[in-house]
């Protein structure tokens, strides 16, 4: 089994940053890629970003290009998100997911999410 814990929300008013982590902790597992999914209330999950864990491409959803960083840190089984130039709308519950290969099959593993808050 994987678990993905993560670290790093809270209140930030608009403009300010904020760095989340997950990091993946486990037995005998190789990530392929890791991505940050947000949840405001009322509104479905959207993927903001994801990274490949073997050549650290990135992908971003257009309302956070240019504004939000993703990175890993391998030794560390670590995935960040660095967000810049937070807005409000940015407020809501942000989750990681590793797509994670155990012995032959690769699942998909959730965090347990946290909380980012931006006030205007």
């Amino acid at each position: 089994q994987v678990q993905l814990v993560e670290s790093g929300g809270g209140l930030v008013q608009a403009g300010g940053s904020l760095r989340l982590s997950c990091a993946a902790s486990g037995r005998a597992f190789r990530i392929n890629h890791m991505r940050w999914y947000r949840q405001a209330p009322g509104k479905e999950r959207e993927i903001v970003a994801t990274i490949s864990w073997s050549d650290g491409s990135t992908d971003y959803a257009s309302s956070v290009e240019g504004r939000f960083t993703i990175s890993r840190d391998n030794a560390k089984n670590t995935v960040y998100l660095q967000m810049n130039r937070l807005k409000p709308e940015d407020t809501a519950n942000y989750y990681c997911n590793g797509n994670i290969r155990v012995g032959t099959i690769n699942y998909s593993y959730w965090g347990q999410g946290t909380q980012v808050t931006v006030s205007s």
